[in-house]
């Protein structure tokens, strides 16, 4: 997939610096004009006083000459200093030889223990056209492996330890978010539908719902003629104006295609961030929190009531201002019905499950925690509030249960015991014990149990066929980018 295929065009970022000099396409074009010129290379060595060993290391790449040199070379090839280091290759052969060497200096090359190729004119055309068109090859085929799912844990893991660190507040985000807020005039309450249409109008995108929208996409956008496009169908376990609004996200975060599958979950983070900045904005979502300490009545179905949001949304935002706001440290969950851990956050210290790449999301959560517990609760109308004494201390967290198509998930939140004073709910007499890490605590039957069956069961388990259905590879994992690109032309002359 070519990468400049999603990319807009981006304007260069002003400097007074002057660009690195490119040795390897310098060499090149010294080598070509200096050919062009009818020279040898102990000619050439003659006009400027330089030993002909020395102009065979420059022609090569390997050596950056000085700007007196650069400037005797220009003279004496009849050039100015400009064409001199011009950007574009004089021609196609020494396209190829700049890509081939620059490719032969590589990590991705070393890695490989191959012997390298010398490079030179009387290296045939289609050997050159070859060894290029193998590099292009490989580097398909290692992007292809960049989303496996180690690869995507290891990423995820990387990506949750950043977002601990920096207390899962990102203020570049929440700046130009505010920015789009100020442009449309809105500053608090929820974000109608006809606000988020005047945002999109103001960055100068037209909306359009669909009935064919790739089944592998909850929005595409696109650039050539700034449209977005959207499901007509409403039964979506997506909030609509969420799924405008992080399209929109990538557009005003000025996102390029992603390098690789940690590049790709970094900007769902950030759009997911900067469409929850714009829904319940900081200073607006702040001064209600604050108001919400100071009476002790901190609840998460406020949030979501006060800005007309989804429980998660509001769990989320209240994990962004929490530790930067209010000084209070905390954690998330969403749990699936079967006990699997789907996104999860922490910066108070509570022990979640990981795999040995760090990842927490696909863990099970322990049985004894408010995620798991509140599936049990008969009443589904009002928050479930435990305390859970775990080996790294007592936390309290309240939780709410949501149907989608994937079946019931909880969204829990919670804060270390030091921190429940500030909230609704921290009167509860409901408490549990959990000793997990430790396998007795809930990985392993009880002994009663298992004396009593173990080798008499013969469970038929549910195959999960999507964890070995193969992902359509490329820039965006999991998107068919051929159905992709057949939409957009379908609805190009519409």
């Amino acid at each position: 997939m070519s990468p400049s295929s999603w990319n807009r065009k981006a304007a260069a970022p002003p400097s007074s610096a002057p660009p690195e000099l490119d040795v390897i396409s310098l060499g090149r074009r010294v080598r070509h004009l200096r050919k062009a010129a009818g020279l040898t290379l102990d000619g050439l060595s003659a006009a400027v006083g330089t030993a002909p060993s020395q102009l065979s290391l420059i022609e090569n790449g390997k050596r950056e000459p000085k700007l007196g040199l650069l400037q005797q070379l220009a003279a004496a090839l009849n050039v100015g200093i400009d064409q001199l280091l011009g950007a574009e290759p004089p021609n196609r052969r020494a396209a190829l030889e700049i890509e081939l060497e620059r490719y032969q200096r590589s990590a991705i090359y070393e890695s490989l223990n191959l012997p390298k190729i010398r490079i030179s004119s009387r290296l045939p055309m289609d050997v050159l056209e070859s060894m290029v068109g193998l590099q292009h090859e490989l580097e398909r085929k290692l992007n292809e492996q960049i989303a496996t799912p180690e690869e995507a844990r290891r990423a995820n893991g990387e990506l949750r330890a950043m977002m601990r660190e920096r207390n899962n507040y990102f203020p570049e985000y929440e700046a130009e978010a505010q920015k789009v807020l100020a442009s449309v005039g809105h500053t608090t309450g929820p974000l109608s539908q006809h606000v988020i249409a005047d945002i999109a109008a103001h960055l100068g995108f037209s909306l359009h719902h669909v009935g064919d929208l790739p089944h592998s996409t909850r929005s595409v956008t696109d650039l050539k003629n700034h449209r977005i496009y959207l499901t007509q169908n409403q039964r979506t376990d997506h909030d609509p104006r969420s799924v405008l609004l992080q399209a929109l996200g990538h557009y005003v975060l000025g996102h390029q295609t992603p390098k690789n599958y940690g590049d790709f979950l970094m900007q769902r983070v950030a759009t997911n961030y900067f469409a929850a900045a714009l829904m319940l904005p900081e200073q607006a979502t702040v001064d209600f929190l604050q108001r919400a300490k100071q009476a002790k009545e901190i609840a998460v179905e406020d949030i979501r009531d006060a800005f007309a949001v989804s429980y998660e949304t509001a769990a989320h935002r209240f994990t962004n201002l929490a530790t930067q706001h209010l000084d209070i440290r905390t954690h998330f969950q969403k749990t699936h019905q079967s006990g699997i851990i789907y996104k999860a956050y922490e910066n108070d210290g509570v022990t979640f499950p990981q795999d040995h790449t760090g990842a927490i999301e696909g863990q099970p959560s322990c049985k004894q925690w408010t995620s798991r517990v509140v599936f049990d609760v008969a009443d589904k109308f009002r928050a479930y509030n435990q305390y859970t004494d775990t080996p790294a201390g007592t936390y309290w967290c309240t939780a709410r249960t949501e149907r989608s198509a994937n079946g019931e998930f909880s969204l829990s939140v919670g804060v270390p015991y030091a921190h429940v004073k500030w909230f609704r709910g921290r009167d509860t007499t409901e408490r549990s014990k959990s000793t997990c890490p430790d396998e007795s605590c809930c990985k392993r039957p009880p002994a009663s149990l298992a004396s009593e069956w173990a080798g008499n069961a013969w469970p038929s388990a549910r195959a999960h066929s999507h964890l070995l259905a193969a992902m359509p590879p490329g820039a965006f994992p999991g998107v068919d980018e051929t159905e992709v690109y057949s939409f957009l032309q379908a609805h190009s002359g519409n």
